[in-house]
């Protein structure tokens, strides 16, 4: 990567030159066809009248040809005495006399039209932007709320949040990056709440993003790549987007991408959904906790079981001793190779079935599920008592509303298991203690992501592992470093009990 770029707005390789178009129409044709390498879908149409030449140049598969035809080419045969600015019923128009600038509003979808005798040629935007419907993301339904989500096109993601956020302090900044790919996308952010040093930081570190493609910038930005950790918040759901804007969080869009990037973010933040706030918050408050329960679940329940068996015989209750005896006794194989067989196996049940079209998917989780553990338990290679530990495992992983949590969490359960294995109880204590100092140091964007609980902030416990009634929560957290900390006063007009 390369610090040393002034222009934080602009990575693109094709815009280094300074080279100018000619005056002359064959000329500037002729170098535009050897700039795109004689390219089968670039089109010329030349339309010569009494007292000019006209070059109307374009790539036929990123144009809207109907557009064109009706709008561009029929107006200026309409009228041939007049201004092709004048003419032609585009919105979207500019002059310039770059020949670099020109070549990429070629290839962004735009038609050039140059005249014989000018050294301006005239960009038209007519590029065809072809998109699936919006519908609501498959990886966050909520039963209440909005049903819609982000698309692959990066001007129908920044409507869809105009749409919710009427404010003209809604500030979206493009930029360039990609040397080779020329890839848009969009830095969002709410000018009046949002912290400008948060602004510059994301802008900097964007800056020195210097590669030849790229289509997910997280790796490049976020602040420990080693971190099993997600330190970006990645969604597709417009409604969750604009509720972190409005905290005073900046967002990145990227074109071709659905999923939007939101920072600064914190641990708690994948906890919650958006059916967390379309909801009492009493039944919010249980799930919550839940899901909480999950996490703790996933990393230590495998390691937990291998150090009772292994080390700690007397500390299960005398009723289960001869359960978990029984289910053990004919196992040739030790607690730890019992959990790692399952754990691998699930994990390539579950990688299969992603690949899979739906339907075999389906068929494939249920049957492989049934059919191993069955196989398994009755061969006497796994017991029973190990195999209903990682099938609750496995539910509380996937318990995480992030599927990038739920990953990182599964991971976790993995050196947890060794160390069980090789110390029991101490080594699960050591391990869960080194996860938890990680948490505490490690940050995104300059946000604590422990907070509010490392550093402590009673007021921002308001909405982490519970959540309080909606009129209670006046205040944006100041894990998002916004300019204006209150957001709306009490609209009960009660005392509030911080």
């Amino acid at each position: 990567m390369s610090g040393n770029n002034n222009n934080p707005v602009n990575r693109s390789g094709s815009h280094k030159g300074h080279k100018n178009i000619s005056i002359k129409l064959e000329e500037n044709i002729d170098n535009i066809k050897k700039s795109l390498l004689h390219s089968s879908d670039l089109i010329v149409r030349n339309l010569e009248f009494a007292n000019r030449k006209i070059g109307i140049i374009f790539i036929d598969t990123l144009i809207k040809g109907e557009v064109l035809e009706s709008q561009i080419i029929q107006q200026i045969i309409q009228n041939p005495q007049k201004t092709i600015e004048e003419t032609v019923s585009i919105k979207d128009i500019k002059t310039s006399s770059s020949f670099d600038e020109i070549v990429v509003a070629l290839v962004k979808g735009n038609a050039v039209i140059f005249t014989d005798h000018d050294g301006t040629a005239i960009i038209l935007n007519i590029a065809l932007l072809e998109g699936r419907s919006i519908e609501q993301p498959d990886t966050e339904q909520v039963l209440r709320g909005a049903q819609d989500g982000f698309i692959e096109t990066l001007e129908t993601n920044i409507n869809l949040l105009r749409r919710r956020i009427n404010n003209p302090n809604l500030v979206v900044k493009y930029v360039t990056l990609g040397r080779e790919s020329d890839t848009s996308l969009a830095i969002v952010y709410v000018d009046s709440i949002a912290n400008d040093e948060l602004v510059k930081e994301v802008e900097r570190r964007i800056s020195y993003i210097d590669v030849d493609y790229v289509s997910n910038i997280e790796e490049y930005i976020e602040d420990n790549s080693f971190s099993p950790f997600p330190q970006l918040l990645t969604t597709s759901r417009p409604d969750r987007v604009s509720a972190n804007l409005m905290d005073g969080r900046v967002a990145i869009i990227t074109d071709g991408n659905p999923s939007v990037l939101v920072m600064p973010i914190t641990f708690f933040s994948f906890y919650q959904t958006t059916d967390d706030y379309n909801s009492r918050w009493m039944m919010v408050s249980f799930f919550r906790f839940m899901r909480m329960l999950s996490f703790i679940i996933s990393i230590s329940l495998p390691a937990l079981y291998i150090a009772l068996v292994s080390y700690h015989f007397e500390i299960i209750p005398i009723e289960l001793v001869s359960n978990v005896k029984s289910s053990l006794e004919y196992i040739p194989f030790p607690p730890l190779i019992e959990a790692l067989s399952m754990q691998i196996t699930l994990e390539l049940l579950r990688e299969s079935a992603i690949r899979l079209p739906s339907p075999i998917s389906q068929t494939l989780g249920v049957v492989g599920g049934l059919v191993i553990g069955t196989a398994v338990v009755e061969a006497n290679l796994i017991s029973n008592t190990m195999l209903v530990v990682i099938s609750i495992t496995a539910i509380s992983s996937f318990a995480a509303p992030d599927s990038e949590m739920g990953t990182s969490v599964r991971l976790l359960g993995f050196p947890l298991m060794f160390a069980a294995a090789i110390i029991g109880l101490i080594g699960i204590v050591f391990g869960l203690m080194i996860i938890l100092i990680h948490l505490c140091k490690l940050e995104s964007f300059g946000t604590p992501y422990f907070a509010p609980f490392a550093p402590l902030r009673r007021k921002d416990l308001k909405d982490t592992i519970y959540r309080v009634p909606m009129w209670k929560m006046t205040d944006r957290p100041r894990s998002a470093l916004p300019k204006k900390l209150r957001s709306a006063k009490n609209p009960r007009g009660w005392k509030q009990n911080e």
